[in-house]
């Protein structure tokens, strides 16, 4: 499913515009976003949990070459599956 689909789903299930829809999801994508940007920590119950984490430097191989590169420390962002999320899928 992508972005148009998924308002397209919405729109139809919350009886409202695809345009209202969109924004919805704009505004959601952009409140997670926000979120993570500042280190905290989004928590949907029944969903699951978006974070940051830090991951550490390391070496890594340049495919290309096979010769050896440092890959600097950075955030990412993970998303933790809820327990409801889990059984839905299972």
């Amino acid at each position: 499913m992508n972005k148009t689909e998924l308002i397209d789903h919405i729109a139809g299930k919350a009886d409202i515009s695809k345009a209202a829809a969109g924004r919805a999801l704009d505004a959601l994508i952009g409140a997670v976003k926000g979120t993570l940007k500042k280190g905290g920590t989004v928590t949907l119950v029944g969903f699951g949990t978006f974070a940051v984490t830090t991951r550490a430097a390391r070496t890594g191989r340049n495919p290309r070459t096979g010769e050896a590169i440092k890959i600097k420390k950075g955030k990412v962002p993970k998303f933790r599956p809820g327990k409801a999320l889990k059984d839905a899928v299972n």
